[in-house]
């Protein structure tokens, strides 16, 4: 059974980068040149997804403008021989397709998720969180489809190991391994964001999930949860008591761009990694530290 439909939900204020995403979707803002979107869904078409829906809102538009194709810029590229460019542009249009499914009311991720259910249909499906980004030779959404198979096709949740006093910042899953590596459990419980002390496990749930399509009969039923949303939380608990759902310890670097912090971690790290713009990086931060006279 390939999977071949992803979940996107964009439809956030993304509060946190205001005023700039007053007029600017959080998601589209660069990571140097690029989106940091463009690398939620460079994820998911080299992992195999061949429709990608987006969950959006008023305001998002600039970013279904960005997967569709811009014929005047193909024009004025290749007329001015920018096949480079060129190139890039096209790429990205041609990638996969695209859906937009407005979400009228920001009522929370699982509500965003059953946004989609008259698209997915009774498949088996992905969901990536837009400001998450992670680096890694296979793409997380591959590994997790690929335990999925192992496992009988089952639903299972993308994890990472972080620092224990960071448990209140994420949802924390608990289980049992089964297998010896411990990269794999079947999941009991998700909690979300729980104190160090009440925390089951240093597992957190950063925004990658692969998910049977009986969620959506769950999500229709639950009630508000925190901050009066519907909680994608509160759903994979319950699926877990009905089916087997896994939780998988990812490979891969992880950045948090839908944070300020987060977003200067990951422009400083791009830039390092790309060998034109290393010592122009390291270059700057000199200068700077020199002028400001900061010293480390």
């Amino acid at each position: 059974m390939k999977i071949k439909k992803a979940i996107i939900p964009i439809a956030g204020k993304g509060t946190r980068f205001l005023p700039a995403t007053k007029q600017i979707p959080k998601e589209a803002i660069p990571i140097i040149n690029i989106p940091m979107i463009h690398y939620v869904v460079n994820e998911a078409v080299q992992a195999g997804i061949e429709q990608i829906i987006f969950i959006t809102s008023y305001g998002k538009e600039s970013i279904e403008n960005y997967f569709d194709r811009n014929v005047e810029l193909e024009t004025f590229l290749e007329k001015n021989k920018k096949f480079k460019e060129l190139e890039l542009i096209q790429n990205i249009a041609k990638v996969t397709e695209f859906i937009s499914v407005r979400q009228k009311d920001q009522l929370g991720l699982g509500h965003a998720v059953l946004c989609a259910k008259d698209i997915v249909g009774d498949d088996l499906f992905a969901v990536l969180l837009g400001d998450d980004i992670v680096l890694s030779d296979v793409p997380v959404t591959k590994q997790l489809m690929n335990v999925s198979e192992q496992q009988n096709h089952s639903s299972v949740i993308g994890v990472m190991e972080i620092p224990k006093d960071k448990t209140n910042k994420y949802g924390i899953v608990a289980g049992n391994f089964i297998n010896n590596e411990k990269t794999t459990m079947k999941m009991s419980l998700m909690v979300e964001k729980p104190s160090p002390e009440t925390a089951p496990s240093n597992l957190a749930t950063p925004g990658r999930y692969i998910l049977s399509s009986e969620i959506f009969e769950i999500l229709k039923k639950i009630p508000r949860g925190a901050q009066g949303e519907y909680q994608l939380t509160d759903a994979i608990n319950i699926l877990a008591q009905q089916k087997n759902v896994y939780a998988h310890k990812f490979i891969g670097e992880r950045f948090d761009t839908g944070s300020i912090h987060g977003y200067l971690d990951a422009t400083i790290d791009f830039a390092l990694r790309d060998l034109e713009l290393r010592n122009v990086m390291i270059d700057i931060v000199k200068t700077k530290f020199k002028q400001k006279g900061i010293t480390i």
